[in-house]
């Protein structure tokens, strides 16, 4: 991080481009680690999957990589077509598995139990959980891992549907902030097409990640950054490199983000009763 005479160190995200080496590595050893024959991963077109796809496929080659294209009408237009591209350029084995009918087939079912309401989020989150079942569908049947796209920016305020999209064996961008995937993306070679997008969670019409969370992920990683370092609220924005200046208040929004959605980066909240206690103190060995 650099500085500035009379001011806290500037948060500027870190990004190396050794780091991809090192991701390559922990897929390979997740893989060797729980004896399976590689990785499944929804590749969506958008810019987080088609970078856990290129790593996937230099970690494990393309023979251990497979990939599943699950659009549905509220697929913005031209990414299932670039999702295949992507895929034929890798040489990686992809099925396309449209959801519509699976998406109605569902909602058929809860009219007739009872009329559910249908709440716009509530058929959205289902989208990301019908993607998530034929996932490991595919995992189970062929002996693979399922491997999740999330990124850091996402899972740490919550961005991602509950055992949708944040259903996963491993998350290999997990600990990568929305703006160091951009870099990262930049280094695979990612098509320029899918790095220019608009970033979307593709479950709603017309729907945006950075209009949904009111902030752009230039501004919210930096905070986010600051936040994983133990700052304040008005030290973070005192910190912020120009021009991402911003007030204590948006600071403070973001860490309720963060706080409100702590139950989706875990499992179900045990009640402390042992000596050692799942999700509280019984620390898994993290060595993949």
């Amino acid at each position: 991080m650099g500085t500035v005479m009379g001011r806290m160190p500037l948060l500027s995200l870190p990004y190396e481009k050794e780091w991809i080496a090192v991701i390559q590595h922990h897929i390979r050893a997740a893989v060797e680690r729980t004896g399976t024959e590689g990785v499944v991963l929804g590749v969506s077109g958008g810019l987080d999957s088609a970078v856990v796809l290129c790593l996937a496929v230099e970690a494990l080659g393309p023979e251990g990589v497979t990939a599943l294209i699950m659009p549905s009408s509220n697929t913005p237009p031209g990414d299932t077509e670039d999702a295949i591209s992507l895929c034929s350029r890798l040489g990686v084995g992809a099925e396309r598995l449209d959801i519509d009918p699976l998406i109605s087939s569902f909602l058929d079912i809860l009219e007739k139990g009872g009329g559910v309401e249908e709440k716009p989020m509530a058929v959205a989150n289902l989208h990301a959980r019908i993607r998530m079942i034929l996932l490991y569908h595919h995992a189970n049947s062929q002996g693979l891992l399922v491997s999740g796209t999330s990124n850091k920016s996402e899972l740490l305020v919550g961005y991602f549907t509950k055992y949708g999209d944040g259903g996963a064996d491993i998350l290999p961008i997990g600990d990568l902030y929305k703006t160091q995937v951009r870099k990262m993306a930049a280094d695979l070679g990612v098509p320029e097409g899918i790095l220019k997008k608009r970033p979307t969670a593709g479950l709603l019409p017309d729907q945006y990640d950075e209009e949904e969370l009111g902030i752009t992920y230039d501004l919210m990683d930096p905070i986010l950054y600051g936040i994983e370092l133990g700052l304040g609220d008005e030290e973070i924005a005192d910190s912020l490199p120009s021009p991402l200046e911003t007030d204590p208040e948006t600071v403070a929004r973001v860490r309720r983000m963060v706080y409100r959605s702590a139950h989706k980066r875990g499992i179900g909240y045990v009640p402390k009763m042992g000596f050692r206690t799942v999700g509280i103190d019984w620390r898994e060995d993290p060595t993949w």
